[in-house]
């Protein structure tokens, strides 16, 4: 059924303004997002689809370029601005964590290094930078290796913490199949 022929009510684009985005499934959020569906399928069934083969909303973002495009309606516009996305995402997040917000436990730190952390590909070794009361005041991604290491160099560390004024620092090392580590 074409998703025009619906109640207004029950259409993902409409249920979120009238509702609010939280108020919406998995399914409805991805549809919004695609915007239009493939032949022989609304946007609905093709973003239920996509979740059933995906396994879950985070796998599908967290898809490789060749996975997302090998999907029938997807391709290199929708990957790239999917992409964006995640990145606007990040990026919002990152900000939301005030500068007067002080990394006062190894939990916020934890959260913080997740989300900025979560789509490496690779194993990454970053600093977060803090000031005297231990606020954020940059997050860098240092160095990046091959899936299972990094080579780190000091002198980088150093420069990097002069440049920003440091008074403290966290390093942290993130691998695909491992967790953040704080250091």
């Amino acid at each position: 059924m074409n998703i025009r022929e619906w109640p207004a009510e029950e259409r993902p684009r409409e249920k979120l303004l009238q509702r609010g985005a939280g108020s919406l499934t998995d399914t409805e959020l991805l549809a919004v997002f695609l915007g239009s569906g493939v032949r022989g399928r609304n946007v609905v069934e093709l973003s239920r689809g996509l979740l059933v083969k995906f396994g879950s909303l985070r796998r599908l973002l967290e898809a490789d370029r060749e996975a997302f495009v090998g999907e029938l309606g997807l391709g290199p516009v929708r990957y790239s601005q999917l992409q964006a996305l995640l990145e606007i995402g990040r990026r919002h997040l990152a900000t939301s964590i005030e500068r007067e917000s002080a990394m006062d436990s190894p939990a916020a730190v934890r959260r913080y290094l997740k989300a900025m952390l979560r789509h490496e590909a690779s194993e990454v070794f970053g600093c977060l930078f803090l000031d005297t009361k231990h606020r954020p005041l940059a997050f860098e991604i240092l160095f990046r290796g091959t899936i299972d290491r990094a080579s780190v160099y000091p002198r980088e560390v150093v420069r990097r913490s002069l440049v920003h004024n440091a008074a403290a620092l966290i390093l942290t090392g993130y691998g695909v199949n491992s967790s953040v580590s704080l250091g």
